[in-house]
């Protein structure tokens, strides 16, 4: 019987918006890789299928070749909800193969092992983005795993995740230091250090894993006079500017550019932040761009829960902290203030005195003053300038997603009483 694996969306996603506008929620990152590796390394070597909503399948499609999605292939399948956050324990109680079972913890469906004739009836009509229902008539099990339902969730899980991916990737490499590390940079217990072959690490640079590992991708630089506390990573060809500090729980991704001050943050990559000021318990989308000076609050001056706007209603974080929350292609000018609980749309342009609302629409341009619409032809203008600076070009594809997430993110700017 041929066998594989399903990883899918299901209507959880609304909740994560506008991080998954541009993206399926199992490509949102948390540790050093994405949902969707922590869940293909569970199950090695079993053919992979991608479920997304329909508006997203041709850049699903573009980005994976020779990966089937929205169709499942296989005689068996095991689905799988891209929001959960797989650990070492996952494919144990969720196993490969046995009888069919729905596996579910609470109203969330986290499972699914579908297969047969059973599997051939559920194929032709199951949604883009299916729920338990859609499963009816299979037995039910209880299970017990963690889960991603706001995007706060993926901040606050991010420093034991940078540590179990840690231990996942480096296991038995001997080698730890493959990059540069110039005379003069310190390394605060070296063997919870990773410095792979073509990153540097420059002098006056202080490394401490003291209290969780420290992981330097490929090509990345670090710049003098940096300091890291682990359990942090920086990815592949990122940059980390001169005397920047980077505390515990912070993971930067691919082709950033990052300085100044940053603490429990995720930088899904190829974004920057590259000049003084302060981020804290944040997720920067990518292409994101934060100008000189810009600062954000992530703690409250009475020290009470963070209330989030998500989808026009506000959300108790259950978190003391809780900082910025920026979807992809969004920009802030110089000396921008963010309060605590922001978030800022897709391809939204943030600039003005004093703090801009703290739900700001997608394609939105201005800040706490006056907000008008960003023409969508002149954003998808700074978006392909934007690309090309870091050799990318902007394909037929993501510009139909992007026409399609203005299309969709209509009724926040209604909301916010912009007119189109």
């Amino acid at each position: 019987m041929t066998q594989s694996i399903c990883i899918f969306e299901d209507p959880g996603y609304n909740q994560l918006l506008p991080l998954v506008y541009m993206r399926p929620t199992y490509e949102l990152r948390c540790g050093m890789t994405t949902l969707r590796q922590k869940l293909v390394r569970c199950y090695p070597g079993v053919p992979v299928t991608l479920r997304s909503r329909s508006y997203l399948s041709d850049l699903v499609r573009q980005q994976n070749p020779g990966i089937p999605v929205n169709s499942v292939p296989a005689s068996s399948c095991l689905f799988l909800n891209g929001r959960v956050i797989a650990d070492e324990s996952f494919a144990a109680q969720i196993p490969l193969h046995g009888e069919d079972t729905v596996y579910v913890q609470g109203d969330t469906l986290v499972a699914a092992r579908v297969s047969g004739s059973a599997l051939d009836r559920l194929r032709p009509g199951l949604p883009d983005a299916p729920s338990a229902a859609d499963f009816d008539g299979i037995k039910q099990q209880n299970v017990n795993v963690r889960t991603i339902n706001y995007p706060w969730d993926l901040v606050n899980a991010n420093g034991g995740e940078i540590t179990a991916d840690f231990h996942m990737l480096t296991a038995g490499i001997p080698r730890k230091i493959a990059g540069h590390v110039h005379e003069g940079v310190y390394l605060v217990n070296p063997d919870a250090i990773f410095i792979e072959e073509g990153a540097t690490v420059k002098p006056g640079v202080v490394l401490d894993a003291e209290q969780g590992p420290i992981y330097i991708g490929k090509n990345a630089l670090i710049f003098p006079h940096v300091t890291i506390e682990g359990p942090a990573s920086v990815g592949e060809g990122s940059r980390v500017k001169a005397g920047a500090k980077i505390y515990e729980c912070t993971s930067i991704g691919p082709v950033c550019k990052v300085g100044g001050e940053v603490e429990s943050s995720i930088v899904h990559g190829f974004a920057n932040k590259q000049h003084d000021g302060f981020l804290g318990h944040s997720y920067l989308s990518m292409w994101v761009n934060l100008g000189a000076d810009t600062n954000n609050s992530d703690l409250k001056n009475n020290y009470g829960h963070v209330r989030v706007t998500i989808n026009g209603e506000a959300v108790d974080s259950g978190s003391v902290f809780a900082g910025l929350f920026m979807g992809d292609h969004s920009k802030s000018a110089i000396n921008t203030m963010f309060n605590t609980g922001t978030v800022v749309g897709i391809s939204s342009n943030v600039f003005g005195a004093g703090f801009p609302p703290k739900s700001i629409p997608s394609f939105a341009w201005g800040g706490a003053e006056e907000m008008s619409v960003y023409d969508l032809e002149r954003s998808l203008d700074v978006a392909r300038r934007v690309m090309g600076r870091r050799n990318t070009v902007m394909s037929e594809v993501e510009e139909k997603v992007f026409r399609k997430v203005f299309e969709l993110t209509q009724q926040e700017r209604w909301r916010a009483g912009m007119q189109q």
